[in-house]
């Protein structure tokens, strides 16, 4: 049985996007909070920000390493989630749900055509 959510899509970098009506979801995958074990802080951008498609939009930092925080789409960010700020380690336990960090308003959803569905992050992971 999978563990990776069919509703979203993957990008190389283990970032996902859950899209919804013009606003897309965009979190990290249990692989990469698996990967970076205990994390200890998610540096996030500001509501009102815009943030670029294929380019940094944070960075996650844990006992282990720092990482930039990818995405695919660009666009407002229309929500932050603040509860990450005090509890980081949300990622680590709830990486598909309450881990979530940001909601962006896109014009153009297209390049999320471009990245894996379930399936096939699930091939990339057992390549790797």
């Amino acid at each position: 049985m999978s563990t990776v959510p069919t509703d979203r899509k993957y990008s190389p970098t283990h970032e996902w996007f859950l899209p919804a009506g013009d606003q897309v979801t965009i979190g990290i995958t249990k692989f990469a909070a698996d990967q970076l074990t205990d994390i200890t802080f998610v540096d996030l951008p500001a509501v009102g920000s815009s943030v670029p498609a294929g380019e940094a939009f944070g960075e996650i930092e844990s006992v282990k390493a720092t990482s930039e925080l990818w995405s695919a789409v660009g666009g407002e960010v229309v929500e932050v989630n603040g509860v990450l700020a005090d509890d980081p380690g949300l990622v680590n336990t709830d990486s598909f749900g309450q881990g979530w960090m940001l909601k962006v308003r896109v014009k153009d959803a297209a390049p999320l055509a471009g990245l894996m569905d379930a399936v096939a992050y699930e091939a990339m992971l057992a390549g790797s």
